[in-house]
């Protein structure tokens, strides 16, 4: 269903005698049937005429595009672009056209477009779809020149006219045909995916920033490992994470029955297959990043020693050169350093898993598990989340509990000496167990006037009184302290 906003711009823009139709991507969503993301508009009339038929506006660019403000409630809606039906000079530099020309016609406009999915237009006649839709014969409301209609119907990614010029005209189309067949669940069309391997070089003019977001697009979707894989394919791999493709044939040791490259599409694979975050699912792709330059010998012998720190160090190459935001980096090179963490049940002690919380952070512990259980399943055995691995998230969470102490209490042993006014002893020890075991039985007595008043009554007792009250508190403590740990290993169903 097209929203009123978008048939209210369009008819606007009719009223004033202007053509004007829904293109791109937009249009290919539509007509599979998915709620586009956002919605575009091209038309005959220039800038200036729109930003008169449209008030409040946006217009800060070389590109003949208007952005119109809706007043929309809906955020996807708020903001609707118009673009002048616009034809394009040489690319130069492979990123940016040299000069912008207007175009007379639809089909000027649409033949400089990317891909045929993406260079149809569809037409809105009396501010509604004409019936013809409902009747099968789209051909009387759809512009389609290039037969994007059919690739969508066959899955095809195909280029619009001549591949290489769609290439060379702007090199990140090459990368935007595999994230789009990716995303889609499509091929590319033979001639087209030759002229990629054939132009894959031009990837060097293209901004890292760039190249960036459309890996994440890559990495985010369902079929990111086989997105990955076709960047290999079509040989555009080694121009954007060359480390990846050293991979690439590089068998491992006994521990492994798939070679670098491939484990590292596996893990990415179940790292998506699971739907982890983008961090997880990167550190899934580049955890053995390191493997290549830290493997010494052949066979099933093999060694890759600190492989785990020379891939972070790469990761953090990598991840700096294509631009990644701080934080993000930081979180992904730590998963990739720390994946390799050693851990079984009856070896491994409470203080080492401190550490390892210490050295990754309490916050990424959850995000690491993911990352080890992604390399599990890509190593190729059946469970991604064997027994030990429940038990360090129970050991985790053990060592990430407050531990039940009189730190919990809002009072001190100061605040003992100060108003019962006795000097430092077992006295002020004895009370403060009394109180912390009052506190955990009843935990709306942990108040500074409350506790007070059992200071006061607690000073008139004798030592012995207060020891004896003191060695039952902390009996009263360990019984908590039992089911605390017991209710824990329940969560990860442990022993």
């Amino acid at each position: 269903m097209i929203p009123k906003e978008v048939k209210s711009v369009i008819k606007k823009l009719k009223d004033k005698k202007f053509e004007a139709y829904i293109v791109g991507g937009c249009v290919r969503d539509f007509l599979r049937g998915i709620e586009p993301k956002d919605w575009d508009i091209t038309t005959s009339a220039k800038p200036e005429e729109i930003r008169k038929v449209f008030p409040k506006n946006f217009y800060e660019n070389k590109f003949l595009t208007v952005t119109v403000q809706t007043g929309s409630k809906d955020p996807k809606l708020k903001d609707i672009e118009i673009t002048t039906y616009r034809k394009e000079a040489r690319y130069t530099d492979k990123r940016h056209p040299d000069e912008v020309k207007y175009a007379q016609i639809l089909g000027e406009d649409l033949a400089r477009r990317d891909f045929t999915i993406n260079a149809i237009a569809l037409e809105i006649q009396n501010n509604h779809l004409p019936r013809v839709i409902k009747s099968n014969h789209p051909r009387e409301v759809i512009r389609d020149p290039f037969e994007g209609q059919k690739d969508l119907k066959n899955k095809l990614i195909r280029a619009v006219g001549r591949p290489e010029d769609r290439f060379q005209e702007d090199a990140l189309r090459m990368l935007r045909a595999v994230r789009l067949a990716t995303t889609l669940d499509f091929k590319i069309e033979p001639k087209t995916a030759e002229a990629i391997q054939k132009n894959a070089g031009l990837m060097r003019a293209i901004s890292q920033e760039r190249i960036r977001d459309e890996l994440i697009k890559i990495i985010m979707s369902n079929r990111a490992a086989q997105g990955i894989e076709l960047l290999r394919v079509t040989g555009l791999l080694k121009y954007i994470m060359p480390e990846l493709e050293q991979g690439y044939g590089v068998g491992q040791n006994k521990h492994h029955i798939y070679e670098c490259y491939q484990h590292a599409l596996l893990s990415l694979e179940y790292a998506a297959k699971k739907g982890f975050n983008e961090q997880v699912r990167w550190a899934a792709l580049l955890h053995d990043i390191g493997k290549p330059r830290a493997k010494r010998g052949e066979g099933q012998d093999a060694t890759f020693y600190n492989h785990e720190v020379i891939g972070a160090k790469m990761t953090g190459q990598i991840l700096d050169r294509l631009r990644f935001p701080k934080k993000d980096a930081e979180k992904i090179i730590k998963l990739v350093r720390y994946h390799l963490f050693y851990y079984n049940v009856d070896e491994v002690t409470d203080s080492s898993v401190r550490r390892l919380v210490r050295q990754v952070g309490l916050e990424n512990m959850e995000e690491l598990l993911q990352v080890r259980m992604a390399d599990r399943i890509g190593s190729g055995v059946p469970k991604a989340e064997p027994y030990k691995l429940r038990h360090l998230k129970y050991v985790i969470d053990k060592v990430s509990q407050d531990p039940i102490s009189v730190k919990m209490l809002k009072v001190t042993g100061n605040d003992v000496m100060r108003q019962l006014d006795i000097p430092p002893g077992p006295r002020i020890g004895h009370i403060l167990d009394i109180l912390l075991g009052n506190v955990l039985f009843d935990p709306k007595k942990n108040k500074n006037a409350t506790l007070e008043q059992e200071i006061a009554t607690l000073g008139k007792l004798s030592g012995q009184e207060l020891m004896e009250m003191s060695q039952k508190a902390k009996q009263e403590r360990e019984k908590v302290e039992i089911k605390q740990d017991q209710m824990t290993k329940q969560k990860y169903w442990v022993t």
